[in-house]
């Protein structure tokens, strides 16, 4: 998505508790406009680094090459891990006093799962108004460490906010900083190759790590040739939407061949894939700026393209895997296209999302992503044609040997920060994954893909000794069931009582040697969330389209609301 957006409310701040969360911490009760410096890290948010951390008794996802084992003691000295021991044999009692000792700091994980933090490889803040801890904190209360901003936040804020998490000044997670062409510097737009290559220049001199390119100018294929080269040569990476308006000049096929890093979501894919032409054909009132028949355009592709599995097809992905991009699919933000009941409905929406936010979702021709506004069965029937080409493109290319990473352009179309990640390891369980092939792919994968530009082996995405401890630590299994990474939890039968019980959730997040409880990080949010009901933010939501949202609404055409509020959330854990 880019970051057009309409102006909404800006304001979050503190109150009310959760059930089943802690209450809430230091910054929970500020009201911080989305451009507002991230407020600095509080008293007992957080505890260390430690001189020595171990983490007793864990089941072990390494997050790269399906290695799987435990139980395990991991010891962390400062923000590195420094040695990963066998702990005793799985499904035996483990041996008490066993060594390492000397700790500054123990975690009993006996009988839990760790793995890698997560690696979001396309990440936004601030829409709808958002402040910025807003959403760091619901990627840690997930356990997503490391985020690429494509872009996060304007140059300044983005570098700031990526050197205090680095100092451990803030609560947030790593963050890798991409920026458009043209932005943040004086000489204005990129409208020639020469101007391209210096403004890569002055990018690589202020902290930006990549470049995120569009497909809507004004710059074109010879501005973005020169500034993949210019990348190159300067180590930073490079990721493409391919807004339609791009498709005479270049498709996903062509661009990976001028040595694109990655390819986000589906634009340029199936363009590449037409039976004629360098476009499909649109119907006469299509207008790209009109976005719900931009979208409603979108899923049409299919019909004008060569089908799963020939040749054309099969050689098109061996052309992508033979230049080494990586397909970063981000299934989950387009859902609604697919079910837009669902995507509105979902039960973290009440106590998760900002008032804000929730207005900035709602269906407008003015607000990017929210394009819905007459969606219908028939566009749904379409999107759900389109996706199953589009899951088989992605899970074809991950059996010819191509990279997925894991990504999900969080904060629009009803797609929550945090709460987008674990939905996008189902998608891409969806499309042919392992839920561990998953995992990696938004570990190891996206570190593999942000390092290499660098000519650097990444330092993070796996748990492994010498890597730097960006952990997730979780009750239960989720090779079993992704679902128990949601901060709502996953409803289990108690098979005893008979009743059934909400379990599930990361419990620590481990950031840079950071140990953070991911359910009080979560509490946090709940509270930004209730204050900004309390300032009356739900005041400019439209009753008659909120239902599902954090301020309630209409039950529906010419049915009366109940006397009393309902209880419209389970108890969380």
């Amino acid at each position: 998505m880019d970051l057009s957006r309409r102006s909404l409310l800006q304001a979050a701040g503190a109150a009310a508790g959760l059930v089943g969360f802690a209450p809430g911490l230091a910054n929970a009760g500020t009201v911080l406009p989305a451009n507002a410096p991230t407020p600095p890290r509080g008293p007992g948010e957080g505890q260390g680094p430690f001189r020595k951390l171990v983490i007793r008794g864990v089941n072990l996802i390494v997050g790269a090459d399906g290695e799987v084992r435990g139980p395990v003691d991991v010891v962390v000295r400062g923000n590195r891990i420094d040695q990963i021991i066998p702990a005793g044999q799985p499904s035996r009692a483990l041996p008490a006093g066993r060594p390492p000792h000397d700790a500054e700091h123990e975690i009993d994980a006996t009988g839990m799962w760790m793995m890698p933090g997560l690696v979001d490889e396309h990440s936004h803040t601030g829409t709808g108004g958002t402040p910025r801890t807003y959403a760091y904190k619901l990627w840690l209360g997930h356990g997503v460490t490391t985020v690429r901003g494509v872009s996060l936040a304007k140059n300044p804020d983005a570098v700031s906010d990526k050197e205090r998490s680095e100092r451990n000044e803030i609560v947030a997670p790593r963050i890798v900083n991409y920026q458009t062409p043209g932005s943040g510097w004086e000489e204005g737009p990129i409208d020639s190759p020469g101007k391209a290559r210096r403004w890569v220049a002055w990018a690589a001199r202020n902290g930006v790590d990549g470049i995120k390119f569009f497909g809507e100018g004004p710059y074109g294929r010879p501005e973005i040739e020169a500034a993949i080269r210019a990348a190159q040569q300067a180590g930073l990476g490079t990721t493409m939407h391919h807004s339609p308006p791009i498709y005479p000049q270049l498709n996903a096929l062509e661009t990976a061949q001028l040595g694109l890093g990655t390819i986000t979501h589906f634009y340029g894919h199936f363009e590449a894939l037409l039976k004629e032409g360098r476009e499909h054909p649109k119907p006469p009132d299509y207008d790209y700026s009109n976005e719900a028949s931009r979208w409603r355009a979108v899923a049409e592709v299919i019909d004008y393209t060569f089908p799963p599995g020939s040749p054309q097809w099969r050689s098109y992905l061996s052309r992508q895997l033979d230049s080494g991009v990586t397909f970063g699919p981000t299934f989950g933000v387009y859902l609604a296209g697919r079910d837009l009941l669902r995507a509105r409905g979902l039960e973290w929406h009440p106590r998760f999302v900002l008032p804000s936010l929730w207005n900035f979702w709602e269906p407008s021709p003015e607000a990017h992503g929210s394009f819905y506004y007459d969606w219908n069965s028939e566009d749904e029937a379409s999107w759900k044609r389109f996706y199953v080409q589009y899951l088989q493109l992605v899970h074809d290319y991950k059996e010819m040997g191509g990279r997925i990473a894991g990504g999900t352009d969080p904060g629009f179309i009803y797609n929550l920060y945090g709460f987008a990640n674990i939905n996008e390891l189902e998608m891409l369980r969806e499309a042919g994954l392992s839920a561990l092939e998953a995992i990696e792919a938004m570990s190891s994968a996206t570190a593999r893909t942000i390092a290499e530009p660098t000519g650097r082996a990444p330092e993070y995405g796996a748990v492994k000794e010498g890597f730097i401890a960006d952990l997730a630590i979780t009750g239960h299994n989720p090779l079993e069931d992704l679902k128990t990474l949601y901060g709502t939890g996953t409803p289990r039968l108690d098979p005893e009582t008979g009743d059934i019980t909400r379990t599930g959730g990361v419990q620590w997040t481990i950031r840079n040697g950071v140990v953070y409880d991911a359910k009080r990080l979560l509490a946090d949010v709940a509270e930004m969330v209730q204050a900004q009901k309390s300032q009356g933010a739900c005041g400019d939501v439209d009753p008659d389209w909120s239902m599902s949202g954090p301020c309630g609404g209409s039950p529906g055409v010419g049915v009366a609301p109940p006397a009393k509020p309902a209880k419209r959330a389970a108890p969380l854990p």
